[in-house]
């Protein structure tokens, strides 16, 4: 995009976070809830950009001077003012760019929170210790990062591991950052399970959802069947007395959710429930922006090794991310939680090819 018009684009905005910001102070939308939230988050994401506008023209202006005053100066004064023009001059790039990312368009989703599945793939059991390896990875993450963590349902193992695991994640920047998650994960490592040493490859899969609320996703009962059976754990033992554990099945899509970490039947309904309308949301977004198949499935594809997203090599510390081409030596470190660098990263890579495919 020229300087020109650029500097259109951020005149508009400019006109429309003064006309929001007078329409804030009406006491009829402060009577309508609804519009009155519509546009305080509308004058939420214009104010950074007017800030960083204002903070732009300033440089501009400062720059301009500065110019203006090398010709008149001499000598060591010359010098100086050309120190100024130059740290203005990177002042104005640095906006600049800024303004840039700011004017990309905005995810749907960012303002969501997620709905993360993870299940053991390719592997066998050392699979399912994986998926728990994941698990904890991604808790310990949460916690770093001051997000809430919620498990929701999973299904342990003899030896351990999750076969399956359901947890939701709440809190700023949550699906800006999880939604690079999604994938086929493939670890290389000597099992529990081996005598001989030898290093096996295993995978585990990881969907993540964005949370939808009942009032976006209205669910008809005649299209749910509702099954209730008794809790059930490692090997397939009995874990509880009651029927509480819940099995719905939404019959025009056939997706199937099941429940039953919690003792009250009535508490496994409404967190399958509120999977369920995750799953039927992303199938929405899907397929309202033409794709041919549900954005679940094409995060975890198969699940087979091949189709990995990222690679956790035990023996040499390893992780490679195979979408950057990123590779760091300190996986004890990432599975205790600390995801920064290669979320930051894949952060950084997804803005920069956004810019790249934009006309800004």
């Amino acid at each position: 995009m020229a300087a020109h018009d650029l500097s259109v684009r951020l005149n508009g905005l400019q006109r429309e976070f003064e006309e929001v910001e007078a329409r804030l102070a009406d006491p009829a939308v402060i009577a309508d809830q609804t519009r009155y939230v519509e546009l305080s988050r509308r004058y939420s994401e214009l104010q950074p950009i007017v800030e960083r506008t204002a903070q732009l023209i300033e440089a501009e202006g400062d720059l301009e001077a500065a110019k203006e005053l090398i010709s008149l100066g001499s000598g060591e004064e010359r010098d100086a003012l050309r120190a100024d023009a130059a740290e203005s001059e990177s002042a104005v790039d640095r906006l600049v760019e800024e303004l840039k990312l700011l004017l990309l368009p905005k995810d749907p989703n960012d303002d969501r929170n997620v709905i993360v599945e993870i299940r053991g793939a390719e592997g066998g059991e050392e699979a399912n210790l994986f998926a728990r390896n994941l698990f904890e990875l991604y808790r310990a993450y949460s916690s770093r990062v001051g997000w809430s963590f919620e498990t929701m349902s999973s299904s342990p193992t003899e030896m351990g591991g999750l076969s399956d695991v359901t947890f939701r994640l709440a809190g700023p920047g949550v699906w800006s950052r999880m939604r690079f998650e999604a994938g086929v994960h493939r670890v290389q490592r000597v099992p529990v399970t081996e005598s001989q040493g030898r290093i096996h490859t295993s995978s585990a899969t990881v969907a993540v959802l964005p949370e939808a609320d009942e009032v976006e996703v209205r669910i008809d009962a005649n299209d749910l069947t509702i099954d209730v059976y008794r809790s059930s754990g490692p090997g397939g033992q009995s874990v509880n007395t009651t029927d509480s554990a819940v099995r719905i099945t939404h019959l025009p899509t056939g997706l199937v959710v099941a429940m039953q970490d919690e003792k009250s039947q009535l508490q496994n309904r409404a967190k399958a429930l509120q999977v369920l309308r995750a799953r039927l949301l992303k199938l929405e977004q899907d397929r309202q922006a033409g794709e041919a198949s549900g954005q679940r499935k094409a995060q975890i594809g198969g699940g087979g090794r091949s189709e990995k997203i990222r690679t956790y090599n035990f023996k040499e510390n390893r992780v490679s991310d195979h979408r950057i081409g990123l590779t760091v030596y300190n996986l004890d470190r990432v599975l205790s939680g600390e995801l920064d660098e290669i979320s930051d990263a894949l952060v950084a890579d997804d803005r920069a090819k956004q810019l790249s495919d934009s006309e800004l």
